[in-house]
């Protein structure tokens, strides 16, 4: 799976909410039980994808608004922070993929937050 901006630029693309919430929820309770690095690698690449079909979406909204508000400020820092973050690998080790998961578990739980707050 690419990294960086150019995986994060990947279009558009049918977003299926309950997947993608899914996906959130069996990457967060990584942080109980055994550290499965194939599990971890697995979900590393599902959450990338949702990402990469959720950030063009978020971006857009976020440039619409008006640039100097809070509002825009807010996601606009937050979008900048997930494009570093999915610039970053799974790290070396078990633990550093497993934080590295969760992280991006929690910026894609943020993107469909924004989705959803975007749909009429």
């Amino acid at each position: 799976m690419e990294t960086g901006e150019d995986s994060i630029h990947q279009g558009p693309g049918p977003i299926d909410e309950a997947t993608i919430q899914d996906t959130i929820v069996r990457s967060l309770r990584t942080a109980s039980g055994r550290i499965d690095m194939a599990e971890l690698m697995h979900l590393d690449e599902l959450l990338r994808g949702h990402i990469a079909l959720l950030f063009p979406e978020v971006e857009a909204s976020t440039d619409r608004l008006w640039r100097g508000s809070v509002a825009w400020y807010q996601r606009r820092a937050g979008l900048d922070r997930i494009r570093w973050q999915t610039a970053e690998g799974l790290g070396e080790g078990p633990l550093a993929a497993h934080i590295q998961v969760t992280t991006l578990a929690r910026d894609c739980q943020w993107l469909l937050t924004q989705h959803r707050e975007e749909r009429p």
